[in-house]
This record gives C-alpha cells, sequence and structure tokens, in this order.
C-alpha cells in the first residue's frame, strides 16, 4: 500500500520508463492509477453519505440559528443591492462572496430556511469530495481516499456548519480547493521534469520551460474565493504558497538541479517571482471581484471615503510611521482599503466575552462546543420533558485523535521527511497555531472548520502507517508470514477505529440534526459539563 511509505525511497527508481532512456528519480515518477474508475466509485460513495448527512431534513429547524440572523439576512441585502445595506450593523466585517453563495440558493430555493443552507450543504458535500480525490492523489491509494472522504462525511463540525448559514464551510472548500490544486500542479510539475530526464536533457546546468502551470493559477483564485470569504484564509494561502516554492525547489534538486549554492539562490528567487503571476495577482483580482456590486453602488457602505480623504497617509511599522503616497490606486479601490482596516481593526478589538467562546487551546478536545439551536420544551419524544439542540460539535472519538496524530506525524517527519506530514503540520500552525498571539480576542470552535480536512488527513496517513504495506509473495515463508500477520493485526486496528467513528457519529447524529431527545437521553449525550 503506497500510503505508507515509511521507508526511504531509492534515489533513482529501479527500472526507466518506457518512453525514457535515462534513470528517473523516483520522487519525480508519476503515479497512475491502475483503478481509476474505482477511484470514481469510491468517490461516489462517500459523496452519497455526505449528501445524506449534509441535506437531510436541512429547512429545520425554522427561523434564523446563530448567525444566520447576520448571513441569511445580508444575503437577501446582496440580491437587492449589490452590497450588505443593513445600517444597523454600521460597517460589514467580513467580506461578501459567502453571502452571495447564501443568496444564490435563496433565490432559487425561496427566502427561506432550505434556501439559506442549500448553499453551505452543497459547499460541505463538495469538500468531501476534494479530500477523497486529494487524499487518493497524495497517497497512491484508493482505500484511504475513502478513509479520507468518510472521516470528513462523518465529522460533526463539518456537518453542523454544512447545515447552518454560516460562512466557515465555505471557508473549508476553497482553501481545500487551493490546496488541492497545488497538489496536482506539484505532480504535473514533477511529472513534466521526468519527461525531460527520461529524454536525456541535461538538468544540471540550466532551467527548464516547464510550460503553463494551470493548477497553480487555479489555486491562486481558490485562495482568492477564500479570502473573499473569511480573511482568516490568508494564513493558509500564505502558508501554502510558501509550501510550493520548496515543492519546486525540491523537484528541481531532485533533477539534479540545485548542486552549488548560487544555483540554489538564483533559482529560488526565480521560483518566488515565477509564481507572482498565479499566486499574488489571481487572488487579489479574484478577491476584487466579489466586490463588485459594492463598487457599482452608490450607496455602499464607505464607497466614497477616498472622494474626501488625502492621498497620503502612513504606515505604523514596529512604531515607526512611515509616510506613503497611494493616489496611483484608484480611488474605489482606496475606499475598500479603508473599509478593510476599520474591518481589520474591529475584529482585532473584538474582546466581547460570549457564553460559547473558547480559546485555542481548548478546541482540539472539544472542551467548548457551540450551542446553535436548543429546545427543551419540545415535545412527542414519549416523555413528559423533551429536548431538541443543534450542538456545533466535532465527532469525539474522532477529533481526540488528533493530539496523538499530530505527535506521530511529527516523528514521522523527522524519521522519513515524508511531505504529506509536513503538509499537516503547515495547514495545522495555519489553523491554529495562528490564534494564539491574540488570545484576548472573542473565539469560536467554529475557526477549526477550514483546519479539520488537514487534520483528517493526518489521522489517514496514521491508519495507512498503521495497516502497513502489502504483502507480496517471497520465497523467505517466514518473512512473508510475518509480514501477513502483521498485516492481519493492522487492518483490525484500522477497521476497530473506523467501527468506533462510525458508532460514535450515530450516537452524536441527534445533536448534530435538532433531533428529539428526552432529557435523560440529551442529559447522556452530554459528555462534560462544558458540553452544556
Amino acid at each position: 500500500m503506497a500510503v505508507t511509505a515509511t521507508a526511504e525511497a531509492p534515489p533513482y527508481a529501479v527500472e526507466p520508463t518506457a518512453q525514457s532512456t535515462h534513470p528517473i528519480p523516483a520522487s519525480l515518477q508519476p503515479w497512475r492509477d491502475p483503478a481509476p474508475m474505482l477511484g470514481w466509485a469510491v468517490t461516489g460513495l462517500v459523496t452519497a453519505i455526505a449528501a445524506f448527512t449534509r441535506l437531510w431534513a436541512l429547512g429545520w429547524p425554522h427561523g434564523k440559528s446563530f448567525d444566520e440572523v447576520y448571513y441569511a439576512t445580508e444575503a437577501q441585502e446582496m440580491l437587492r443591492f449589490g452590497y450588505e445595506d443593513n445600517r444597523g450593523y454600521m460597517f460589514i466585517v467580513h467580506p461578501p462572496l459567502g453571502k452571495w453563495l447564501i443568496g444564490f440558493t435563496s433565490w432559487i430555493w425561496g427566502n427561506n430556511e432550505l434556501g439559506w443552507r442549500v448553499a453551505p450543504a452543497v459547499a460541505g458535500i463538495v469538500s468531501v469530495i476534494l479530500i477523497t480525490r486529494i487524499a487518493r492523489r497524495m497517497f497512491h491509494s484508493n482505500l484511504f481516499a475513502g478513509i479520507a472522504g468518510l472521516l470528513l462525511a462523518l465529522d460533526g463540525v463539518s456537518v453542523v456548519q454544512s447545515r447552518v448559514a454560516l460562512l466557515d464551510i465555505f471557508l473549508q472548500t476553497f482553501v481545500l480547493a487551493g490546496f488541492g490544486a497545488l497538489v496536482l500542479d506539484r505532480d504535473q510539475t514533477r511529472a513534466r521534469l521526468a519527461r525531460l530526464i527520461g529524454a536525456g536533457v541535461d538538468l544540471r546546468e540550466r532551467m527548464p520551460t516547464l510550460g503553463p502551470r494551470p493548477w497553480r493559477l487555479v489555486a491562486g483564485v481558490m485562495f482568492g474565493l477564500a479570502l473573499a470569504v473569511k480573511w482568516s484564509a490568508l494564513s493558509f494561502y500564505l502558508v501554502f504558497w510558501s509550501m510550493s516554492l520548496f515543492w519546486d525547489l525540491g523537484a528541481l534538486k531532485s533533477a539534479g538541479m540545485l548542486r552549488t549554492w548560487s544555483a540554489r539562490w538564483f533559482r529560488s528567487w526565480r521560483t518566488l517571482f515565477g509564481s507572482l503571476g498565479a499566486m499574488l495577482v489571481a487572488p487579489i483580482a479574484t478577491y476584487l471581484m466579489t466586490y463588485l456590486g459594492w463598487f457599482a453602488g452608490e450607496n455602499s457602505w464607505n464607497r466614497h471615503w477616498a472622494d474626501t480623504h488625502s492621498t497620503h497617509g502612513h504606515i505604523n511599522l514596529l512604531g515607526v510611521h512611515i509616510p506613503f503616497w497611494w493616489g496611483w490606486v484608484p480611488a474605489p479601490i482606496r475606499s475598500l482599503g479603508d473599509y478593510t482596516l476599520h474591518a481589520y481593526q474591529f475584529h482585532e478589538k473584538l474582546y466581547s466575552p460570549h457564553p460559547y467562546g473558547s480559546k485555542p487551546w481548548s478546541w482540539l478536545v472539544l472542551g467548548r462546543p457551540v450551542d446553535y439551536y436548543y429546545d427543551g420544551n419540545a415535545r412527542g419524544c414519549g416523555s413528559s420533558q423533551c429536548a431538541r439542540e443543534i450542538l456545533l460539535i466535532g465527532t469525539p472519538l474522532m477529533w481526540w485523535a488528533f493530539i496523538p496524530a499530530l505527535l506521530w506525524l511529527a516523528w514521522h517527519w523527522l524519521t522519513t521527511r515524508d511531505w504529506r506530514a509536513a503538509v499537516v503540520w503547515l495547514a495545522f500552525a495555519a489553523g491554529w497555531l495562528v490564534w494564539f498571539p491574540d488570545l484576548k480576542r472573542t473565539m469560536f470552535l467554529f475557526y477549526m472548520t477550514p483546519l479539520v480536512p488537514f487534520l483528517i488527513l493526518g489521522v489517514t496517513l496514521g491508519l495507512g502507517s498503521m495497516l502497513g504495506p502489502a504483502v507480496h509473495q517471497t520465497r523467505n515463508f517466514a518473512a512473508y508470514l510475518a509480514a501477513d500477520r502483521r498485516r492481519r493485526w493492522g487492518a483490525l486496528a484500522v477497521a476497530t477505529y473506523l467501527g468506533l467513528v462510525i458508532a460514535d457519529f450515530a450516537w452524536m447524529w441527534p445533536l448534530f440534526t435538532g433531533g428529539l431527545l428526552t432529557q435523560d437521553e440529551w442529559h447522556a449525550h452530554m459528555w462534560f459539563p462544558s458540553w452544556i
């Protein structure tokens, strides 16, 4: 099973490909799925599971739950005016794309609970498709692609976020799509280098022209869309852009092109500048495009700020005021820049206490879930006291594996330099560590939504190592029996873990969907006092 990859690969492939005349480094060898139709069948299966968990009784509960009162309302304003126009909220502190998506589906299905929630549900389903295809590409395994997709389909945070008209599930989808595009770009670039080496091109002295890189452009657009949902996508965008540059340098090193310090320095800068169009210009252009309604609206908030303010300003850098002139920037974009600055300052000073607020150190252990809906006077459960609740909480037995998985991934990377383990830790830094510098601000568990798929990829990699490599026939019968025994125990461990997660998800299902419970049953689901 290619997913394990615990042994260090040989420096060169044992046999060149049929088209090549020169040995190709194993790290550049393209992967071809021997059973692509099986991969699509697996994708279809987990997509069906995701569709059921996200679409079932989607129009319930009635009315607006939690922050739907903001985003579902603003979505209707977007449809009427092209921008948010509720002056009671002063300025709006999140970019418009998520509200455009909610508004689009409510335009089709109506200004009601179903219309508001279809867009998040579709985004949640797409996230499951994306992680399945990404895991297949990363692990070279349809089995573990299915496991990654199944885990995301059964994650409580992703399910609940897909069933309410909030923004974070869109953030998850676009961040995951951007990362997936970079993975495809990585494979495409390495395959091109492999073809050059196979054709006998000497890459030691010059940088080859690798042709267009459409998947990197797609990644830039996806990260621009993620930023247009919430600015917390910025850390993922910067981390994954940097990661893709290191992937390029690793590919060039494998091709024998970085033999001297000067070559490394020159090609590092050339790689960076070569990425600016796709990873800087494209995201900025995409982000600005989502504000077309705001630009066109004469009465949109702060739209004409630049008309009455100077083109000279200053930047406070480490206490030093540095003057600058930005008259060369079009006035509408200067107005948007000032608007963005004030919204950023709002978030930085958001210190108001909230009964369901929590700090990052509690998120991985589900210390404080978020109550989106609660009715303690429900009827029809067969008892005099009934309850319904929608609780934003991860599937516990899945989430409690995240910390052990992260520790194992750190050891795994140190001992094998497996790039997949590094990816999870980089995403972890972008989605969790980034919240620590300002612990005073109000935070919630749902900030983990875009990070969850990457933690699931880490758990999946650990399950692959637990299963172990495929057993092949060998002349050493004792070694064959030992490998077969190890594989069987590994399969039992993986199946046991997945079975426990499935059972746990079924147990928590009423809390994800507002199912009708007796008060005693509801209390049985509250494993810790902080969950109440």
